[in-house]
């Protein structure tokens, strides 16, 4: 069918209106004509949540496009690329710090000479203090029994076995034997410690006057030890003892000295606070 003239348009409108007259006549209604596609999409609006869904649809769309652009384009780097540096990155990389090292800076006059807490470091040498170098003996232990009767818990085993010392003392000793350790990487040797009044009166009969009268030495206290020879006859290991063990208690007494009250015995040493403390109550 050809399409409609502009000039057939007034005779169109003359035969509509006399339908709608004939119509109105019969009292029917005219029927309202459907409006074509292309005017309904530019005369009718969609309805309000449609056309919100609409903008939200169309709005996404262009984000999507924005940002899939530039990633497309140049999410590799190189010339052109959005994400590449204005300038290259410049001063060594981590992994090079962390080979090479960081010098410690120097602390400052000021910092050194600054006063220290004195509690902190009391503290310290509280704490140190606490750890025994002998776990399991008790320092404190109850001394009960005479020379060369000693009850069992008021002795302590040392490091070399068979060899005893009163609690105290063996504790002292310890703690000696500790800094020998780390001086010259080895136990310090004894060749003997605590006697019964059995074995005091067998060294007696064994070596007659340099041996104490059984029931006065001071081995059956459980406060002397006698050095293995290679103690005592190194210069340098019994130097060594000699400026070191009386700041743990342990020295070789004046009477065991050259020139002292007794016989010259360098192997002989004893723990001094208990042998005072001994001859206070006798």
């Amino acid at each position: 069918m050809e399409a409609t003239s502009q000039g057939d348009a007034p005779a169109l409108r003359s035969r509509r209106a006399i339908r709608e007259a004939e119509l109105a006549k019969a009292g029917k209604k005219p029927r309202k004509r459907a409006p074509s596609s292309s005017s309904s999409q530019g005369r009718h609006a969609a309805p309000a949540g449609h056309a919100w869904v609409t903008r939200v649809a169309v709005l996404g769309s262009l984000a999507a496009a924005t940002i899939a652009v530039p990633l497309a384009n140049g999410a590799q780097g190189g010339d052109g690329s959005p994400f590449e540096l204005d300038t290259q990155p410049t001063g060594p990389s981590t992994l090079a710090l962390l080979k090479a090292g960081v010098d410690t800076p120097r602390t400052s006059a000021a910092i050194a000479a600054a006063p220290r807490d004195v509690r902190v470091e009391a503290g310290a040498a509280s704490r140190t203090a606490e750890r025994s170098p002998l776990p399991g003996c008790d320092a404190d232990a109850p001394i009960e029994g005479g020379n060369g009767t000693l009850a069992d818990h008021s002795l302590c085993d040392v490091w070399q076995p068979g060899e005893r010392l009163r609690a105290d003392a063996a504790v002292a000793l310890s703690a000696l034997n500790e800094g020998f350790k780390a001086r010259f990487g080895r136990d310090l040797c004894l060749v003997d410690s605590y006697r019964t009044l059995d074995s005091q009166y067998a060294v007696k009969a064994s070596r007659g006057y340099l041996a104490a009268v059984p029931g006065a030495s001071m081995h059956g206290w459980g406060l002397a030890i006698d050095l293995c020879s290679e103690e005592y006859t190194s210069s340098e290991v019994y130097g060594w003892l000699w400026e070191n063990g009386a700041a743990y208690g342990w020295e070789n007494p004046p009477w065991a000295q050259r020139g002292g009250s007794g016989n010259y015995e360098p192997w002989h040493f004893e723990y001094r606070p208990g042998v005072e403390e001994v001859s206070y109550w006798h």
